[in-house]
């Protein structure tokens, strides 16, 4: 593909984008300004201040391999993952930073696919050869899809969960599927407590074209995002899908 053909590319993109509204402002709901219901990651509250060698009821939900409540070296090894991931300092404590930026909802996709945690990709190989291209991770196509069940109970962030938590997820590459959390607040634009359609839109759509998440703060592709705001394509974000389709 061609570096002119790239225009062509974003505007094919767009109009994606723009067919999609439409479809989905139905589904549009006002903020929700009473009654808010518990977030589903509310049990971090509880474990903030954990560490290796505690042992606290809930801590298990954390794990994906066991089912105990022991805080041992490879949740602490995650937890430091997690950390540097969002550029925060690694103590693999659950310090009330951590917990907060736990707490956010954010997109289904998972951080750390099939062991290749594309977040900590911004660090480029440091064996470098003379007219060798190296693009971070990020920027590397899944090599497995994420396969989401058809239940609306999934597990961990593949999970909707009713209101705050997971908010959406995309299948990938060839599939050509997202998904919107029915329960979450939505609106087109910057609205006060709810999600903007077409900001969660263009996050997904880079899942769908190939990308991982970021760890570029302000970056689309980033995994977390908040309500009443608007976001639109990064440097990072253009990087990606030109190193990716070599335009």
């Amino acid at each position: 593909m061609s570096a002119k053909s790239f225009p062509r590319f974003s505007l094919i993109t767009l109009g994606l984008i723009l067919a999609l509204i439409p479809l989905l402002s139905h589904a549009t709901t006002p903020p929700h300004s009473s009654n808010q219901k518990t977030s589903p990651f509310g049990f971090l509250n509880h474990l903030q201040g954990c560490h290796k060698g505690d042992k606290v009821k809930g801590i298990h939900e954390l794990k994906t391999q066991a089912n105990d409540d022991d805080f041992d070296e490879l949740l602490e090894s995650a937890v430091k993952t997690y950390q540097q991931n969002y550029h925060l300092k690694a103590t693999g404590t659950l310090d009330a930073e951590t917990v907060s930026k736990m707490m956010m909802p954010r997109c289904g996709v998972a951080d750390i696919i099939n062991g290749t945690n594309s977040m900590q990709s911004g660090k480029k190989n440091n064996h470098h050869r003379k007219g060798s291209f190296h693009a971070v991770s990020h920027y590397s196509f899944f090599q497995n899809a994420p396969k989401w069940p058809t239940s609306k109970y999934h597990l961990t962030y593949s999970s909707f969960d009713g209101t705050g938590g997971t908010i959406a997820h995309a299948f990938v590459r060839t599939d050509g599927r997202f998904h919107y959390d029915a329960d979450e607040p939505w609106s087109v634009g910057a609205t006060p407590g709810a999600y903007d359609l077409e900001t969660v839109a263009l996050h997904e759509i880079g899942h769908l074209l190939g990308l991982g998440h970021s760890s570029v703060q302000g970056a689309i592709m980033e995994s977390v995002i908040s309500q009443g705001v608007t976001k639109g394509l990064h440097a990072d974000d253009i990087a990606g899908i030109k190193a990716l389709y070599n335009v």
